[in-house]
């Protein structure tokens, strides 16, 4: 890179090759200038104001490139399916989601790319819900100008190892609700746990079958499992009866269906008492009582990944633990906060 460097009052009519940041504190940080920008008489005294004396001219030479076209250049290779470039500012670029879904990231590809030299890439944790229109991720070569090289080995990593982050829709499947306990099917209580898990199923597009009610029973709590997954089920909750009183046979009931559990107990709080099974193909979840009780839970870990087509496994919830407490704010933020965001250690 070559630079000719002109005073000020010289610089008339000529084009700023780079944006010009204005800085007043605590209230503006931003361009003043941008690249391209023609310089007017008016501009004089601001750029003076700016502390600037002399312009530069930037003369790239062969095998050079740009911030802005670097930073572009990098985003666009990074991004896959659902994610929507921005425009270069100050060789930024945002990488923002085109759809409602789960966010997936390459961690290997992405620690990689941050290797290289003179750039940066970073995104939000791997496996966040997020809404269309939500910023995902942000790029940036360091200098003003990079060596081209550095462009194509960022391109040629993300063809190699895959792109970087992508956004997975939400599957509409059928789901089934069972709720346990014999105070509720004998109705001596109103249901409120039902509702409860329906709104969340709801919540991804899911078509909710009617609610199935089951005593503490362990064999007519595997006959109704039975029956959603007959019914067509593609994901069952069940509700309740998951402590260690003696009363509390739910776990033994999924697992009279003839599923599989993956794991019981998971280290998230709420939700410590969580069963995930699988009875074939199906997902069968033991969700304790504090789903009932508390806004966010392991539930809302795990369904978003469901819905997004996973097949979790015992390690899945394991990992879990990093982020997998929730401070139970007075004003719940989720998933705007760290509840399970320790996603890079799951990639």
């Amino acid at each position: 890179m070559k630079q000719r460097k002109v005073p000020l009052d010289e610089a008339l009519g000529m084009v700023i090759p780079h944006d010009l940041t204005k800085i007043v504190r605590g209230e503006h940080k931003g361009p003043a200038f941008r690249k391209g920008h023609v310089i007017k008489p008016e501009d004089i005294p601001e750029l003076q104001k700016m502390g600037k004396a002399h312009i530069f001219v930037l003369e790239l030479e062969h095998g050079e490139i740009h911030e802005d076209d670097a930073g572009l250049r990098i985003a666009q290779a990074a991004a896959g399916k659902n994610v929507l470039t921005g425009r270069p500012k100050e060789s930024r670029v945002n990488l923002t989601s085109a759809i409602r879904g789960l966010l997936k990231v390459n961690v290997a590809a992405l620690l990689a790319l941050n290797e290289l030299e003179d750039l940066v890439f970073s995104c939000l944790s791997n496996y966040k819900p997020v809404e269309a229109g939500e910023l995902l991720a942000a790029t940036k070569v360091v200098p003003l100008v990079v060596p081209e090289q550095t462009v194509l080995d960022a391109e040629i990593l993300c063809q190699t190892m895959g792109k970087i982050i992508e956004v997975v829709p939400y599957q509409a499947l059928k789901a089934g609700i069972v709720v346990t306990g014999g105070e509720v099917y004998h109705k001596r209580i109103k249901d409120t746990f039902g509702p409860v898990l329906r709104e969340k199923l709801q919540s991804y597009g899911a078509s909710v079958f009617p609610v199935a009610y089951a005593p503490d029973d362990a064999g007519v709590i595997a006959e109704q499992i039975d029956l959603l997954a007959g019914q067509g089920a593609e994901l069952i909750l069940v509700s309740g009866g998951m402590s260690v009183d003696p009363d509390d046979v739910t776990p033994q009931g999924i697992r009279l269906s003839g599923a599989k559990v993956e794991k019981y107990g998971a280290p998230v709080l709420p939700g410590a008492m969580f069963l995930l099974a699988y009875k074939e193909e199906i997902p069968i979840i033991g969700m304790p009582a504090c789903g009932m009780y508390f806004r966010i839970t392991v539930l809302d870990l795990i369904l978003p990944r469901l819905f997004a087509g996973e097949k979790l496994r015992r390690a899945d919830i394991i990992a879990l633990a990093h982020g997998g407490l929730c401070w139970n704010c007075s004003e719940c933020r989720y998933p705007r906060c760290s509840f399970g965001q320790g996603g890079i250690l799951r990639g």
